[in-house]
């Protein structure tokens, strides 16, 4: 049942675009107790039916800029590559403390940029 509801949750922020993994991959690590390269692996494979649903969903709504995104995507085949001879080469604590900390930076920026706007409206 926990497995279910980890999905629904990282299913609902994949389809904003936010990134299921961020919930996903720490979920998967803390409840089912397995290592950073399976819970990656696992996310991935996630990935393909989430994403294709919210691609389906975005572009219905005309909030994509095609153009862009195949910019990106083309971009991002090489760095896929390397990403996962990293993922796969480096140990397991190590990709543990680079996602943490890749957690942390975004979140810390997140906060930053909050209090930044709120500050600004003032």
């Amino acid at each position: 049942m926990l497995n279910i509801i980890i999905g629904f949750f990282s299913g609902i922020i994949s389809g904003m675009g936010i990134g299921g993994g961020a919930i996903l991959i720490p979920a998967l690590i803390l409840a089912e107790n397995i290592s950073q390269q399976t819970a990656q692996g696992i996310n991935l494979t996630y990935f393909i039916p989430t994403a294709a649903i919210a691609l389906f969903v975005h572009l219905k709504n005309k909030s994509i800029e095609t153009k862009t995104a195949l910019f990106l995507g083309a971009a991002g085949l090489p760095g896929a590559a390397l990403g996962s001879y990293l993922a796969g080469s480096l140990g397991n604590d190590i990709l543990r403390r680079i996602f943490g900390i890749f957690l942390l930076a975004v979140g810390i920026y997140e906060v930053f940029k909050g209090l930044k706007g709120k500050i600004v409206k003032k």
